[in-house]
């Protein structure tokens, strides 16, 4: 399966960078502090993005160079293996003859419909998906339509860089983890889920160039809104995807520190935005976290 199915719905990032963007004041970059340790640092992640974009800014560059240790949320290497997509196949798919119409209301059903037309997918090729899986595989034709490419992303390009220069690679956590993410959430979770996605593609899609502007500047507050107003009708998810997920990335971050070993960690631009991102809690621990 590839990166941009689910790193798009766990960090809600749909954006893209805008080659006509003036140049940022500041970057979706923070720097994390500790008395006797070099800084540690935390990217904000676009996992799609054009080519017009590169070369990033300075800044960022400058902190990477600083950087001994790349901590991305997964191993890409392992979420493109042959064994994850089999695993995700398994758990992606419904048993005991079950159809994806017979799971949900049958009016969300006919919104799952008319979306697959609208992407050009067959809608029997949605029937035996668990919602979860329907919610990713209508999110990834609208992306591509619109020019989005994975291969591109900041997680990708980074992971590429420090094979390339032999960095230590860490990962937040393993694709298993990230997939039962998705599949233990209850059915209501899942349709809820499902309907989120269904709802607010369109207006995600067309305000793809003012969520780029506010990552471009580094308007946190701006990106906030965008990327984090979609789910305040849904707590449940919120919790799931990002806030439990940001409380326990803080101590691979402390690890840093207190090893004195500086470490450039890629993170969904919405995991450091709120007052529940991993910017937040780690201020909150102490630490003194500065945007760059």
């Amino acid at each position: 399966m590839r990166r941009l199915v689910v790193s798009v719905c766990l960090a809600g990032a749909l954006a893209v960078a805008s080659p006509g963007a003036q140049a940022p004041k500041k970057n979706f970059l923070w720097t994390v502090r500790a008395p006797g340790a070099p800084p540690t640092y935390l990217m904000g992640s676009l996992h799609v993005l054009t080519p017009e974009y590169y070369p990033l800014s300075p800044a960022i560059e400058h902190a990477f160079a600083q950087a001994k240790v790349l901590i991305a949320e997964v191993d890409l290497d392992e979420m493109t293996s042959p064994a994850t997509a089999l695993s995700l196949v398994g758990k992606a798919t419904l048993t005991e003859g079950r159809t994806l119409g017979q799971v949900i209301s049958a009016e969300l059903y006919a919104k799952v419909v008319a979306r697959a037309e609208t992407a050009g997918l067959p809608a029997a090729a949605l029937q035996r998906m668990k919602p979860w899986m329907a919610a990713l595989a209508l999110t990834t034709p609208a992306l591509a339509a619109a020019g989005f490419n994975a291969d591109l992303g900041l997680d990708r390009h980074f992971s590429d860089r420090a094979k390339k220069a032999g960095l230590e690679r860490r990962a937040l956590e393993t694709v298993a983890f990230q997939i039962d993410r998705l599949d233990q959430m209850t059915s209501v979770q899942q349709e809820a889920m499902l309907r989120s996605t269904i709802d607010d593609l369109d207006t995600q899609l067309t305000n793809v160039r003012t969520m780029a502007d506010a990552w471009a500047r580094g308007d946190a507050p701006a990106l906030e809104a965008l990327l984090l107003g979609a789910m305040a009708s849904s707590p449940e998810l919120y919790q799931r995807l990002l806030v439990e997920r940001n409380q326990s990335w803080v101590e691979p971050v402390e690890v840093c520190l207190k090893q004195k070993t500086s470490c450039f960690v890629v993170v969904g631009a919405a995991h450091l935005v709120g007052p529940d991102s991993l910017v937040a809690m780690l201020r909150k621990k102490g630490h003194t976290v500065e945007q760059q």
